[in-house]
């Protein structure tokens, strides 16, 4: 864990240009058809793409799953990792971007044990209800999506094997249900998280800014609503660790994140650091984006490879004898 300077919450607050990573926080990708196979080669993973249809969002969600090499040979059941998007980019990206191909590399070298990842497309949602209630996303994903999941793909359905992983956007979201539904979830890891102190009061009356503010309205209410926001916020939601006592953490953040994203997470680390909660977290040397992701996602994949495998390992002897982990 990182010793933060005293004061950093107040200086944090100072710094609203970190607010225009709300906009550039992902790439936009362009979406191919609905429902996708890739091809696999020996030893690499399988993406299988689809949607599903939501009762409470009112629309189908595209999502993509990447199965393990050996999905396909037999009835093992696996861990699963829901990994979360950032700004501006959809379902896809992890795969697009170069996320599976780290994933791949790690499992050819033996670094990783195998569990399956699942990729929604949550649009500029930030993984939250919005504050109009249009948008249940928070809802969808924890009452509809996780539940398809386990009935559509050979999981394993508790707590200690389902984890959650998010870049940018898809880190405030990854901390934001972690915190809010750790009886879903064993562990939540965030990489460059889109954390802010608290909104700005007045927002810059600039056209740039005001932009900024638009992008924000769709979770957080038209006008903002700071008090939604910072229900919503994971670093305020750290201040009651108790909900959360039994998750597993990880977080790292670039120490030149364009966005000013280490401030944020460094309030993270020294709010947690003084609730006396466990969780593992560095700054490390870089910026923001997927030149950071390809450098550092194993840290990340490692984490929630390691907590499934301790999952695995406590395990009883009986249950495993008797085939508990297949179908």
């Amino acid at each position: 864990m990182l010793d933060t300077p005293l004061g950093l919450k107040s200086q944090a607050r100072r710094h609203l240009a970190i607010i225009a990573a709300l906009l550039v926080s992902g790439w936009a990708m362009l979406a191919g058809p609905a429902t996708v196979r890739a091809a696999a080669t020996a030893g690499t993973t399988t993406l299988d793409c689809g949607q599903i249809q939501s009762a409470i969002l009112g629309y189908s969600v595209a999502y993509c799953v990447d199965l393990p090499a050996d999905y396909a040979a037999g009835a093992k059941r696996y861990p699963v990792l829901y990994i979360l998007h950032g700004l501006f980019e959809n379902e896809r990206s992890w795969a697009e971007r170069g996320g599976k191909d780290v994933l791949d590399g790690m499992l050819a070298k033996g670094e990783l044990e195998p569990f399956i990842v699942v990729c929604p497309d949550a649009g500029k949602t930030f993984y939250v209800n919005s504050y109009d209630g249009k948008a249940r996303y928070e809802d969808f994903f924890v009452q509809e999506f996780v539940p398809y999941i386990d009935q559509h793909y050979r999981t394993v359905a508790n707590p200690a094997e389902r984890g959650l992983f998010g870049i940018s956007m898809g880190g405030f979201g990854s901390l934001h249900i972690g915190f809010r539904h750790a009886n879903l979830f064993g562990a939540a890891s965030a990489q460059s998280a889109a954390l802010l102190p608290k909104l700005p009061n007045p927002f810059p009356a600039t056209r740039r800014w005001q932009f900024y503010a638009q992008l924000l309205q769709e979770p957080f209410g038209s006008p903002l609503n700071e008090a939604y926001f910072e229900a919503s916020n994971p670093i305020d939601l750290a201040e009651h660790p108790d909900t959360f006592k039994n998750l597993k953490l990880y977080f790292d953040c670039g120490d030149k994140d364009r966005y000013g994203f280490q401030e944020g997470n460094q309030l993270l680390d020294q709010e947690l650091t003084s609730e006396h909660f466990p969780h593992e977290f560095a700054l490390r040397d870089g910026d923001h984006g997927w030149s950071y992701e390809e450098e550092y996602m194993h840290f990340a994949l490692q984490f929630h490879s390691q907590q499934f495998q301790q999952a695995i390992a406590s395990t009883s002897p009986a249950k495993k004898a008797a085939g508990g982990r297949s179908k």
